[in-house]
Parts: structure tokens; sequence; C-alpha cells
């Protein structure tokens, strides 16, 4: 694991040089209006004079320069104003309404929006990912404005490959791409599922420091099978049932091709597909093409780190993690996914198969109860953790949560079910006879109606000496007497920039288990001992650029170790096998852009 306190100060005074650096000119080919109509380009009232006479823009703006500090403080004010005047209306209407206002900034100027979410991005990221980011797409078709990304529908077969080159950047680096088919747990929302992708990217920018110039958000309608949209005057996609089959297959494979033709030292990010094209696809591209599946992979890993955090919060040793016993509510992609995680780390800790035949640890449930081998139709994904019948007394075929949880008396159960306090009272309060000191409470579906169960329930019913994780943002919990129950969010922003990152900035040929399990490694390995003991698995958001660049570097590193990278820009894979530790740190963090005005120069 990376010695992540050895190299924090190293890489922040990095981080911090390359930041303040003095801004080179910028070259455009663009005048007027025109500049002040793109949001890259665009300063608003921050165009000095010089650059005003030089791109045709005198007269066309007030004549006062205000500052970019002061353009920033403008708008925060605004977005304070904005907080205090909302403050008895409901929460999902403050919360559309903080991010119209942040998408206004977005729509106008990219480089005062990226630095905001920068500086605020404890505050902005529940606005502009989860949970807001659902809520979003569930009203995407009157939200609409201008349009965000590229769509690719199942019209355009055939056509993608020259559909491609209308996007206008000449070089992206990072591509988040969604069918709408699963958005969070919320279903079938088809083409309105763009806001996942859009806000992904927003993290990307933001915590990975990758250009917003070199993103790519897509949306693959293939169709909707949700009525309710096929109905709506205001749905914006086909009105049409999704593909199935080798169809659908046609259209992923095609706009692949398509990319990659054009990107190809790309980094794809597959974002909430269901469950069975989550995995064929994942299979299908993965030793192809530098991608990986966020909710199948960048799940796993956040879940895998703070599965290691509760070991080392009940003050056992990592090796111990071999004996948890772990029981899962949710056989989709991203219950499948922590499973499949979990089982190599234990594999890779045994340094045996032993435990690939037993899986003697994992307790796989979903709507239907306990999965045992006996279920008709078990999903091929979900098989190799079913359980066999009567292994334990009283446990057969659909055994209910409640059951196992009594009988199995698990060291962490974990949701990620979509379904909303199915951790309820009883359940709880029967992980209080947990065989752990400290047993692990993991509500992890978003967005926050979803979740499990909240933070107080859980340390209400199952007790104050709980370690509590969760998907969605929820307050820590006042336990009396000075004490606090600590929440943790177990949010996939802590592992998916730093795995883009360090992908790109490697030069990776594809993304493979070892680069996966370095991410999660190297954020399990974060915290200190002391608050781990407190209960505290995750670090704050507000350290978000600096995890993002400690997890980036142990991406690269194990890209390296698997002679995967092929290097980046200027600087090759011998380069980068002989660079140590800090060193790499060091090259990730002067890799990552930073948003501030560089001067304009007018080229035609």
């Amino acid at each position: 694991m990376w010695n992540v306190a050895r190299s924090a100060a190293r890489s922040l005074r990095q981080y911090r040089r390359f930041s303040a650096a003095i801004p080179g000119p910028c070259i455009v080919h663009k005048r007027g209006t025109d500049i002040l109509h793109d949001p890259w380009f665009n300063k608003d009232t921050g165009f000095p004079l010089t650059e005003r006479d030089r791109l045709g823009l005198r007269g066309l703006l007030p004549p006062r320069v205000i500052s970019f500090e002061q353009q920033y403080e403008r708008f925060m004010n605004s977005y304070r104003s904005l907080e205090n005047n909302t403050q008895s209306e409901p929460t999902s209407v403050v919360s559309l309404a903080k991010w119209r206002i942040l998408n206004r900034l977005h729509d106008r100027n990219e480089t005062l929006y990226y630095r905001v979410l920068i500086d605020n991005i404890k505050d902005f990221s529940p606005i502009i990912y989860t949970p807001t980011v659902g809520l979003v797409c569930q009203n995407y078709g009157g939200l609409f404005r201008r349009p965000r990304g590229m769509y690719f529908s199942a019209k355009d077969k055939g056509e993608m490959m020259s559909m491609i080159y209308n996007w206008p950047s000449q070089q992206v680096d990072m591509i988040v791409i969604t069918d709408g088919s699963r958005i969070l747990g919320l279903g079938d929302l088809g083409v309105q599922g763009i806001g996942i992708p859009i806000g992904k990217l927003d993290m990307y920018v933001a915590a990975a420091g990758i250009n917003p110039q070199r993103i790519l958000p897509v949306m693959l309608d293939i169709g909707t099978n949700n009525q309710k949209l096929l109905k709506d005057d205001l749905y914006l996609g086909l009105r049409q049932p999704r593909l199935e089959g080798d169809e659908y297959l046609s259209i992923i494979d095609e706009f692949m091709e398509a990319a990659y033709t054009r990107w190809p030292k790309a980094i794809v990010q597959f974002e909430d597909f269901q469950m069975k094209w989550a995995f064929e696809t994942l299979q299908r591209y993965r030793k192809r093409f530098c991608m990986f599946n966020d909710d199948i992979q960048g799940t796993a890993g956040v879940a895998l780190a703070g599965l290691l955090g509760a070991v080392r919060a009940q003050g056992k040793p990592l090796k111990d993690f071999v004996k948890q016993k772990i029981v899962v509510v949710g056989a989709g992609s991203a219950g499948i996914g922590v499973l499949n995680m979990a089982k190599q780390a234990v594999s890779r800790m045994l340094q045996s198969s032993e435990i690939l035949e037993s899986n003697h640890q994992f307790w796989l449930l979903d709507k239907d109860g306990l999965i045992t081998k006996e279920r008709k139709n078990i999903d091929p994904a979900a098989a190799p953790y079913a359980r066999a019948q009567g292994e334990v007394e009283g446990l057969g075929e659909g055994a209910t949560l409640l059951d196992v949880v009594k009988k199995v008396k698990p060291h962490v159960l974990l949701g990620l079910s979509g379904v909303g306090g199915v951790f309820n009272e009883q359940v709880l309060k029967a992980m209080k006879q947990s065989d752990s000191c400290r047993p692990a409470i993991f509500a992890m579906s978003n967005p926050t109606m979803n979740a499990e169960c909240t933070a107080v329930d859980a340390f209400k019913h199952a007790g104050e000496n709980i370690i509590f994780a969760s998907g969605s943002p929820f307050e820590n919990v006042p336990l009396g007497n000075g004490k606090v129950g600590y929440v943790n969010q177990a949010n996939n922003m802590y592992l998916f920039p730093g795995i883009g990152l360090g992908a790109l900035l490697s030069g990776a040929r594809l993304i493979s288990d070892g680069m996966l399990q370095a991410a999660a490694e190297c954020l399990a390995s974060y915290m200190t001992e002391e608050d781990i003991k407190n209960g505290i698995l995750f670090p704050s958001i507000s350290s978000i650029r600096h995890i993002t660049t400690q997890v980036g570097a142990a991406v690269v590193e194990a890209a390296v170790a698997e002679e995967l990278a092929e290097g980046h820009g200027d600087v090759d894979p011998k380069q980068l096998s002989h660079m140590s530790k800090e060193d790499i740190v060091d090259y990730v963090a002067r890799n990552m852009w930073y948003p501030i005005y560089n001067p304009l120069v007018h080229e035609k």
C-alpha cells in the first residue's frame, strides 16, 4: 500500500506550484460576440482592455473590467442569497434551484464555473452529482435549455463513424457513457440519463483535473420501456421500446469503434447500465479498450476500501478481513461487483484459491431473499455466491434478511439494493448480536430516498458503537455526552476520478483488476489510525484533489508494474518505470488542469 502521509506534503507543494504558474496564451479563432457566446473562452466582464481591442470586444461589454476574484465573489453572493431566500421551500425545490444557478454559470463561463466548483466541492458536489443529479434526470425534459455532450441513437446506426467527428474538440481524454437503463436507483429514464455523464465528468474536472475541453458526455438512446416517459410530451428521446440482444450490442459496438478510431487514447467509463448489459459490455470491451464500469468496479473499490477500514476500526490486522462475514443485499451490478472485488482481495491475502470454492464469508440476497443453489434461473453473475441449501440451520432458499442477520451474525451488512428502508428497525436491532464488537452498516444505495436506512436510525437501533457508511450524504449523528456518530459517504467520487486519471497518464492499454485493487488499497490506507478508531473510514470531500492525486499515482504505478503503461504525451513507459513513488505523485499533480483565465490571442 502507498504511504500516503509521506507523500502528501510533497504532492501538495507540487500542486500549488503548478496551479500558481503564470498562464500561457491561448490561440482562438473567434472574435466579437462569438467569443462571448463560447463558455470555454468567455470571461464575461473579466476581459482586460487589451484583449477587448484585439478580439473585437470594444463596445460589446460594459466598460469596467471586473477581476476574476470579484466575479467569483459576486457569484458566491448570489448563491448565498438563493440559499437564504429558499430556506422555507421543500428540499427538492431548493436543490433544483441551486442546480439551475450553477448550470447557468456552466453554460456561460466554464473557467469560473470550475473554479467555484473546485473551491466549494464539499457543498457543490451534492448539487452537480449525487443526490441532486437523480432529481435533474427525472426532470430533464423540462430543465433542458442547451445541449451538452453527444447523443447517439438507434436511428444513427451506420452513421456513428462520421457523427463522432461532429464533436468540436480535436482531443478527448475522458468519455462517460450511459444508455439510461438504470439511473441510480430510479430505473429506466431513457435519454434523460444524460445528466449522469455530465455530472460524472464535472467531478472528473473538479477532482482529477481533467481538462474540460477534453471531456465528452455520451447518451446512447436505444429506446425506453418507461411508459410514463413515452407518453410525456416533453420527453426528448426515441419513442420506442428498448432494443435487446444483438441489435442492442451492435449499437454499442459501433459507438466504441467510432470513439476509439478518432481518440485511440481516450478512457471510457460505462455508467448506469442495467445489470445484464453492465456485465456483458464490461467483459466484451475490457480487453480491447481502455474502459471500466463504475457501477461494478468503482463501487466495488470504494466498498472494499470501507470494508478494509472497518477491519482496522475493529482493532484487527487487515489480514483478518478473510474472517469477516459479509451480508450483501442487492444482487445487481454494484452488489456483485463488490463481492467480486472482495473475493479477489481475500484470495490475494490467502495466496490460495481455497476461498474461491468455499465463499464461506459472503451471503447474497435479492428481492426474493437469500440466494441459494436451489434457486431456479439464477443469474450467472450471482451463481458463484449462492449458498448450499441448509448450510446454516434454518436458512434456505429465499430466507428473509432478518433471518439471515439473526443466524449469520455478520460483521458487515452492506446494502446496494436500491430499496429505501430495507434495513428496518428489526434488522438493525438484530445487528447488535453481530460477532463483531463494531459491526459495520453500509447503506450505499442512491439517491437519498433509496438509502437502505438513515444514519439516525442506524445509530439508534443498531447501537452507538457501529461503523456507518452511506452512498448519499447524511449529517453526523449526535449521540449525547459529547459523542458523535460519524457518517462516512462511501461514494464513488473517491475512486473513479483517480482511476481514470491514472489510466490516462500512464497511457494504459486497458484497466486491469490490479490497477483497480491498487486504487482501492490506496484509499483504504489514506486515513490515520486515530480517524479509523473514531469510525471515520473516508476523508473529507474537501480533500478530493489530493485524494485523487494519490489514487491516480497508485494506478499509474500498478499499470507500470503490469507492463500495461504506454506513456502519455512526452513521458514514455521507460521514464515512468524509473520514477519513484514520490516522483509519480508529482507527475500526476503537474498534469491536473486548474481553472485560470488564460490570455487570448486571435489567429485567423
